[in-house]
């Protein structure tokens, strides 16, 4: 062997070593997302996940959606699948299935520990189960365990969700794909609960490796007006006035790299308004109701008090290409639009923060220019410490007199939701909060969640297309509550557990909407008063006139879906143990997927021997369209080799390495790949 191709023998086994030493998350770095790189053998089972299919029923402002997975084993041996998934934030998961060689067990709902042990227990014992845990209100993980080679399992899941208008115009939002998480944690200090951050991505640009099908199907009883999806393309075939069949594309493509979204309206724009009733199951039992009224036309500009805006502004590495660019047509339609007697101040952060003044600036056109001066400099890149930059954004002193509005712009790319929430309820003082999200894939679990902390309202736009009219919305948003100090009065039946509570101010044509229990039989009416700019404004809802859905338990899972989500919000230490119990509970008693209570899928016959080996397969992601590698650090292999490749190669690199280097007398270059 010539010493030129001797030493390029040894840049390649060196090149191979340091992937392979990749192979899984170190216990001494941070949990982040890693690369998807195939070097193992049996590489035909990397991708166990062969498609998803969305079924999805839409009646007026209630959504009843049923998710398809399957699952192959194209592999040599048994493997365990893992798989994150995203959903809905108002998703109420109430069902789940699995169906393997005509067989098909429906899984139980169980307390989460109860639950992983149950599954634990099936997988060493040899039996195919299916765990579906939530890790984030948005977050979903499934695990499979035990699927032999040419095993087909379906899973399916089923969720209820309660869709809110704006300016009108319903939306429905089914998630595709997670996007990645920045973490500073530890991976050998992180809790067991939060080491699905540490998840596989396929690299940008790769093609997608699990097909993706969504039927949809909107039945109202008015005339349906302007049936469209900003993000897919789409047939839409009008059955009648009232009822549309909506599907996504066959050639669309890579439909499950951005959030499918799908927005109906009914003619003339009308809002559904009214009461719905979901009556006890037995005498004496719990009813739910779900109160629906549309919001009074915004006040007036004159009689908006001046405003002081702060607006904190994500820089960092997941923002790079559309959500920065989105992120400036925005500050600029944003700033344009302040009055004389307004004033602003900018946060800019990714792994640090940088303010703009300490106290807030006049909106004078030389301060707005030196604003998105600053912000014309960034093109996206670092790490996204959001709680260091909400803590100082927190702490910068408003300007007095003048109503205070925080606008905080992100992807929400973080795994800090709980402590964000926290922060923001304990230091908000008088201000109201607004989240916008910017990104294909945006992390609404934490927009919505700083909106509902901050008593603001959370904005998200998903198409560069459509940022300049996003822009818009949010800057009408903004600008003046349409209906502030809101009160609700039950008068003739008893209710309580009002979610949510208190009842937030209302913006920008967006309906005033409550949940809650009552004990006894309903009558009488309900009573919302407020004050749109300066007046009164009062309108009541007779209970007799409500509607009685045919669906027991539909109003009561949305219920306990919202009661789920604040009390999920909370970051109280004191409260941990009894929020727990209650959401536990709550899990427990609407069969719904919590923090605390899992979905458990056994299918009783023994399929694999316990000492048959069983290979664990992380299902990689795709990144969300319009984020770059940039948003996932490390670079790592998802699936590493086995153990006794890595000890051949090992052994291999040392001899042949020591060889290379007596023979050439030095080492070879190598390239950094």
């Amino acid at each position: 062997m010539s010493p030129a191709l001797r030493s390029l023998f040894c840049c390649a086994l060196l090149t191979l070593a340091a992937v392979v030493s990749l192979g899984e998350p170190s216990s001494d770095r941070c949990l982040s997302p890693y690369f998807a790189v195939k070097c193992a053998a049996d590489s035909a089972a990397d991708f166990p996940l062969q498609s998803t299919k969305v079924t999805a029923e839409i009646a007026g402002p209630i959504a009843e959606v049923h998710v398809v997975q399957i699952y192959e084993n194209r592999g040599k041996t048994a493997i365990e699948a893992t798989y994150i998934f995203p959903a809905s934030t108002r998703a109420a998961v109430h069902g789940l299935t699995m169906t393997l060689g005509g067989r098909r067990v429906v899984a139980k709902v169980k307390e989460r520990g109860e639950a992983r042990r149950n599954y634990e227990q099936a997988k060493a014992e040899g039996k195919t189960a299916s765990l579906l845990e939530e890790q984030r209100p948005n977050v979903f993980q499934m695990n499979l365990a035990n699927i032999l080679p040419g095993d087909r399992v379906e899973v399916e899941l089923a969720y209820s969700e309660l869709l809110v208008p704006s300016d009108g115009t319903y939306e429905f939002v089914f998630p595709t794909t997670v996007g990645p998480r920045y973490s500073n944690r530890s991976v050998a200090t992180a809790d067991p609960s939060e080491k699905w951050v540490a998840n596989p991505y396929l690299p940008e640009g790769s093609a997608a490796v699990t097909s993706f099908a969504l039927e949809a199907r909107v039945v109202s009883g008015m005339a349906l007006h302007e049936v469209n999806s900003p993000s897919h393309l789409v047939g839409i075939d009008f059955r009648n006035a009232g009822e549309a069949l909506v599907q996504v594309a066959a050639d669309e493509p890579a439909p499950a790299n951005r959030d499918f979204i799908l927005r109906y309206r009914m003619a003339g724009g009308a809002i559904e308004t009214g009461l719905l009733l979901d009556a006890p199951a037995t005498p004496g039992g719990d009813g739910h109701f779900l109160l629906l009224l549309e919001a009074p036309t915004r006040p007036a500009a004159t009689l908006v008090p001046p405003r002081d805006f702060l607006f904190v502004v994500d820089v960092s590495g997941s923002m790079h290409g559309f959500p920065i660019d989105t992120t400036k047509a925005l500050l600029r339609e944003l700033t344009a639009r302040l009055r004389p007697g307004d004033s602003f101040n900018v946060l800019l952060f990714a792994g640090d923060s940088r303010l703009l003044s300490p106290s807030s600036l006049p909106a004078t056109p030389d301060n707005v220019t030196a604003a998105l001066a600053i912000l014309d400099q960034q093109s996206g890149g670092g790490g996204t410490e959001l709680l260091p930059a909400m803590t100082r954004a927190l702490a910068v002193p408003g300007a007095d007199g003048k109503a205070r509005i925080i606008a905080v712009v992100t992807d929400g790319y973080v795994d800090i939701e709980p402590e964000l929430f926290e922060l923001v309820r304990a230091n908000l003082g008088r201000s109201s909060l607004f989240a916008f999200g910017i990104g294909s894939a945006v992390n609404r679990h934490l927009i919505e969640g700083l909106a509902r902390a901050g008593r603001g309202e959370p904005l998200v736009v998903t198409d560069p297309g459509k940022a300049e009219a996003g822009a818009m919305r949010f800057r009408e948003m903004i600008e003046s509550p349409v209906l502030t100090d809101v009160k609700v009065a039950f008068e003739g039946w008893q209710v309580d557990e009002l979610a949510p509570w208190p009842v937030p101010d209302v913006f920008a044509r967006r309906p005033v909407v409550l949940t809650g229990r009552y004990r006894e039989e309903a009558g009488g009416k309900v009573r919302v008063s407020g004050r749109t700019g300066e007046s009164d404004w009062c309108t009541e809802v007779e209970v007799a006139a409500a509607a009685r859905l045919g669906s027991p338990g539909l109003i009561g899972r949305l219920w306990a879906r919202q009661r789920i989500t604040e009390l999920s919000d909370m970051q109280d230490l004191k409260l941990d143990e009894a929020r727990k119990a209650e959401v536990t509970q709550l899990g427990l008693r609407y069969n719904l997927l919590t923090k605390y209570t899992s979905f458990i899928a056994i299918d009783e016959v023994v399929r694999r021997a316990p000492t048959d080996p069983l290979r664990t397969v992380a299902q990689p992601s795709l990144l969300p369209e319009g984020v770059s590698n940039l948003a996932v650090g490390g670079g790592d292999v998802a699936t590493a080799p086995e153990p006794a490749t890595l000890l051949l190669l090992g052994t291999a690199l040392i001899w042949i390495g020591a060889s290379c280097w007596r023979r050439l007398g030095k080492p070879g270059r190598v390239s950094k790949v």
